[in-house]
């Protein structure tokens, strides 16, 4: 089974849909036999998630600075916790540490994470899937706004085919099952080459 990293913000003033959305997402990624790797975080959408995967009986693996554990919001129950000394290091080895990646809702941090590991496949760094989960068009503006780049050529539109919308938290881990299944792909033409610029990357 593969390591699924789960992106998603650590708010504790949210509504409540989008803990109940981490949840949902963890607790499929359990039934499914995966691994949830994450923040490392208790609270938010962090904290859903990896709870949602323990009533699955999944396995978690948990990944924070050391930073954040000095504020005590640390997933201590996390199946395996690794303790990082900063927050480049942090994301780093999340990426390192997983198959593919599902990015729900979030703010800054979350949408740092989402545009690493994009912005490092485009590069042929990886391969790894990037499923974005949003199910009511949270992140429709964001979309839209990429799409506007992508008309003026600032980002390639095989980039952009390596981002996966979708609604439901089955349809993410349908695609990701799907697409590991069928192996790592071929580098999408206009991505990886070393004739774009840094600004259509």
């Amino acid at each position: 089974m593969a390591a699924i990293c789960v992106f998603c913000a650590s708010s504790n003033t949210l509504e409540e849909r989008w803990t109940d959305l981490a949840h949902e997402t963890g607790r499929v990624l359990g039934e499914r036999g995966h691994t949830l790797v994450s923040g490392g975080g208790c609270v938010g959408m962090m904290g859903a998630v990896t709870d949602g995967a323990r009533s699955a009986r999944g396995h978690t693996l948990g990944i924070i600075p050391q930073c954040l554990v000095d504020l005590e919001v640390a997933d201590r129950a996390s199946d395996e916790l690794i303790v990082t000394g900063d927050m480049a290091a942090r994301k780093n080895l999340m990426i390192d540490r997983s198959d593919a990646f599902i990015t729900l809702p979030g703010g800054l941090g979350t949408l740092d994470e989402l545009f690493e590991v994009w912005t490092t496949a485009t590069l042929d760094v990886h391969r790894k899937p990037i499923v974005l989960l949003d199910p009511d068009g949270f992140y429709d503006g964001l979309l839209h706004w990429l799409s506007g780049l992508t008309d003026q050529k600032f980002i390639r539109p095989p980039a952009m085919e390596l981002l996966h919308v979708v609604r439901t938290v089955a349809e993410a881990v349908d695609h990701i099952e799907t697409r590991l299944a069928a192996g790592p792909p071929d580098a999408p033409s206009g991505t990886a080459s070393g004739t774009a610029s840094p600004a259509e990357r």
